[in-house]
């Protein structure tokens, strides 16, 4: 079965030309292409592949190839090739956390395009299917997501890696897994909670989003290359603050982004309820001034009340006017510069560090 072309994925630029890195896309089209059993359920791999190559900026495997690299792995060569086919594995874990996150969610865009969910639903209502739509659309999505997870873990296990590298690698890649489904399960008590804890805002943030994002593919790459564990402490290290400050980013970019940018309609948090810090913060600051009208207004968005445009600028407006937008301004600020610590003394080639300040910079710059 042969997906679509490959889509130029909007990746941060921080590959050289000679990088094996740079044919990961066309290696996670092959996967695809020829993975053995995928003719058993073709409209879920197709689906699939849909929402794996449609773009997305390669985040997570861009952190574990340099990773890779810092730990001393080749540019290029077999062992770096078998690196990036292993990697695709992070896509493939990647998609499997957006399709179900958005079925939870009931987000409609993913990537500029349809949710998988409401791609299914649709296809039901046009083909006059017996039952509910939107049920089938949610069922036939949790199994895009469940598909995608099984195949993250066959990349990882197929790409060739010797018995040794495997198992080296097999240790953050079964923790980020638990981390990731932990932090949404965390994501999703807040909500149910009503949490307004800025603690548990960002312990969401940091198994939610820091883990997977950046912490373990980081650690993933350095285990791949045989990584000193002095290395992937370092690594780790800045991987949790740089992880914490790209969620803190994305929360920002969530309410006040451009849509072309975040590939999601802006605004949806908002509306959703979502317990980000961000909105943590506000909270607290309108309870410390005292304006508990504020608090009424933040906490009326945070029960998921239907928001309209003029509602959804005034809470925006209050975000800048009670300081919580300068506040998660001045924290992102502070985590990228404590990464950026970790990383001056940890022993590392010089063209690892760099592009990792790099990508810390482009994670974490602003974009609205």
């Amino acid at each position: 079965m042969s997906l679509a072309p490959v889509t130029r994925a909007h990746r941060p630029p921080a590959v050289d030309d000679t990088d094996a890195f740079r044919h990961l896309d066309t290696e996670l089209k092959a996967f695809l292409d020829t993975n053995p059993h995928a003719d058993l359920a073709p409209e879920l791999v197709e689906a699939l592949g849909e929402m794996v190559l449609r773009g997305g900026k390669r985040v997570r495997p861009t952190f574990a190839w340099w990773g890779w690299r810092a730990a001393g792995g080749d540019a290029d060569g077999p062992r770096a090739r078998t690196t990036v086919r292993a990697l695709i594995s992070l896509e493939l874990l990647q998609c499997c956390a957006l399709v179900h996150d958005d079925v939870m969610d009931r987000s409609t865009i993913r990537r500029g395009g349809p949710a998988v969910h409401v791609v299914f639903a649709k296809r039901h209502q046009r083909e006059f299917w017996s039952g509910e739509g939107r049920l089938y659309g949610d069922s036939a999505a949790i199994l895009v997501g469940d598909l995608a997870l099984a195949w993250a873990d066959d990349a990882l296990v197929t790409a060739g890696l010797d018995g040794a590298t495997l198992a080296r690698a097999w240790v953050p890649w079964q923790a980020m897994r638990t981390e990731m489904m932990a932090g949404q399960h965390l994501d999703l008590l807040a909500g149910a909670r009503r949490e307004e804890s800025l603690d548990q805002a960002l312990r969401v943030a940091r198994y939610k989003t820091a883990a997977y994002t950046v912490e373990r593919p980081l650690h993933l790459g350095a285990a791949l290359a045989g990584s000193p564990p002095d290395l992937v402490e370092a690594l780790r290290e800045f991987g949790r603050d740089i992880g914490v400050a790209f969620q803190l980013r994305d929360d920002l970019l969530g309410v006040f982004g451009d849509s072309t940018v975040t590939g999601k309609p802006v605004g949806d948090d908002l509306r959703e309820g979502k317990r980000t810090p961000l909105m943590a913060i506000a909270v607290s600051l309108a309870r410390a001034s005292g304006r508990f009208d504020a608090v009424r207004r933040l906490r009326s968005c945070l029960e998921g009340r239907q928001l309209t445009d003029r509602a959804l600028a005034d809470v925006r407006e209050l975000l800048h006017d009670l300081g919580a937008v300068r506040v998660i301004e001045e924290q992102i600020a502070l985590l990228a510069a404590s990464a950026s610590h970790a990383l001056d003394h940890a022993r590392m080639t010089g063209i690892a560090r760099t592009n990792l300040r790099r990508l810390a910079a482009q994670v974490t710059a602003r974009r609205h």
